[in-house]
């Protein structure tokens, strides 16, 4: 059970060198206790995900809660007309877009617990902020300073977990730490309805407590998770060493060759000219778009449909709920299937009936409309979350793997740009060309999946030939990523 590697040295070395040293021909292979095996699972599980969750939930709140601020005053207080709204919610995503890819490689040679509680901390202030301006300009700024500052939390987390699991056992704790914004949207209406009865304290309205008093939350708990997100495997204090080497022997298994832990100008050029990273940006900016619209835009459309404010917030608690469980059953089913795109394409198709429903409601009951944005809700967050896993599980080698997934985020939230302005305040209460651009986009997505799956198959036969095997005579032999032979695509 020796892996040659001493205690001394494990702190010392990223987890890609030891992943390295694992599969070393002069090391000893590592046997693996399933006993112990499922023990450290356990122990990972309690221990990476559920903080990781929480904080992403705080996380869309703050990015989300302008539309519940919206319906209860915002708007008229800071006197925004025509499409002035749609602006405050799209100047968030140019700052979060450019910032992504930056943000995952700076977090790889920094501790996480430390980068993603720092800018917890800044987007935390900077929610405050917003309920404390008193013109749209200065609203605008907020927003766009709060992209800067959350750029960085969602890949970052996701390249974080991916150190921790293998490949057929991400996609389940993804969709957990992913239901934390499912779960946002839901408490977001829970505590909005609460807090507009604080309207007049202190002389602030009550869409203006909704900022104070969230931003402060996520503040406070940004200065306490230093101490609870854990930091790379080969320095995570909560495990032992002996832990570390199983760990790492799991990890060693499950990408064989498929490494990549230099980031030289091969590197560099095998990354940005690989179709699988483009393609995963589309299908998930297809996909995003219904998400912001829902988060964005369902206290508006419930409102549209009759409900007073105050009623609107609580009606849209059960909507997200349902979506939660939705997503956490795919992701199970996903993994123990071990298969992605029949799941990405069923959460389409449930959406499109939604869209369709939304489409012709002028013939369609108040009950039916609101039954229509549960399947819209639901069929897109059974999707979304497939599309970011499956990209995840198809790079090998972790540089790769950290730039594509801040690449696929940052560039496919152009959908969130999109979601901003489709809404268009004057076509209230129909929002035609709201729901027919995001029907549109949602199969961009499928197209997007099924081009990847039958790309996927075809490179799959091709190594299976032994037609990929000439890169094993180049120099880069030891740095290909998923380029290498050996490395076999899931779908």
């Amino acid at each position: 059970m020796d892996t040659h590697i001493a205690d001394d040295k494990l702190a010392e070395l990223h987890v890609e060198e030891l992943v390295v040293q694992a599969n070393d021909r002069s090391v000893e292979r590592y046997e693996i206790d399933p006993e112990a095996e499922k023990k450290l699972l356990r122990k990972l599980d309690l221990r990476v995900v559920p903080a990781l969750w929480f904080l992403y939930m705080l996380a869309f709140l703050d990015r989300t809660n302008i539309g519940n601020a919206k319906i209860q005053g915002l708007t008229k207080d800071l006197k925004m007309t025509g499409n002035d709204y749609n602006i405050a919610l799209m100047i968030f995503f140019p700052s979060y877009i450019v910032f992504e890819v930056p943000s995952n490689i700076l977090i790889k040679r920094l501790a996480p617990s430390t980068w993603l509680s720092l800018i917890m901390f800044l987007w935390g202030v900077i929610t405050i902020c917003q309920g404390l301006v008193q013109t749209k300009t200065q609203l605008y700024i907020m927003r766009f300073l709060l992209g800067i500052f959350e750029s960085g939390f969602f890949p970052g987390c996701m390249y974080l977990i991916s150190m921790y699991y293998k490949r057929y056992e991400n996609q389940w704790r993804f969709n957990i730490f992913f239901s934390g914004s499912i779960l946002a949207g839901s408490f977001s209406g829970l505590l909005a309805y609460a807090i507009a009865h604080m309207d007049g304290v202190a002389g602030y309205a009550g869409w203006r407590w909704i900022f104070i008093l969230e931003g402060l939350v996520t503040a406070i708990v940004a200065i306490a998770a230093k101490w609870f997100i854990v930091d790379w495997p080969e320095t995570a204090t909560f495990l032992t060493n002996e832990e570390k080497r199983l760990l790492i022997a799991r990890l060693s298994a499950d990408v064989a060759d498929a490494k990549m832990n230099r980031l030289d100008k091969p590197a560099v050029k095998r990354i940005f000219s690989d179709w699988k990273m483009y393609l995963g940006t589309l299908m998930y900016l297809g996909i995003v778009n219904t998400g912001y619209a829902t988060s964005f835009f369902t206290p508006t459309i419930l409102t549209e449909l009759g409900y007073k404010a105050e009623k609107a917030q609580v009606r849209s608690i059960p909507i997200f709920i349902v979506a939660a469980v939705v997503c956490m059953a795919t992701a199970w089913c996903s993994d123990r299937l071990r298969h992605r795109y029949a799941f990405a394409i069923t959460g389409i198709c449930i959406a499109t009936i939604g869209y369709v429903v939304l489409l012709c409601q002028h013939s369609v009951s108040i009950n039916g409309r609101y039954a229509a944005i549960f399947l819209i809700v639901s069929g897109g967050y059974m999707c979304q979350p497939i599309t970011l896993g499956w990209i995840n599980n198809t790079m090998g080698g972790h540089y790769k793997r950290s730039v594509a997934s801040a690449f696929q985020v940052g560039f496919g939230n152009i959908g969130g740009i999109i979601a901003s302005n489709i809404f268009i305040t004057n076509q209230a209460p129909l929002y035609k060309t709201g729901y027919g651009v995001s029907l549109a986009l949602i199969w961009v997505t499928a197209l997007s999946c099924t081009g990847l799956l039958v790309g996927l198959m075809v490179e799959n036969r091709k190594r299976e030939r032994g037609d990929r095997d000439w890169r094993l005579e180049t120099s880069e032999a030891d740095n290909l990523g998923d380029d290498h032979p050996h490395f076999r695509f899931t779908y």
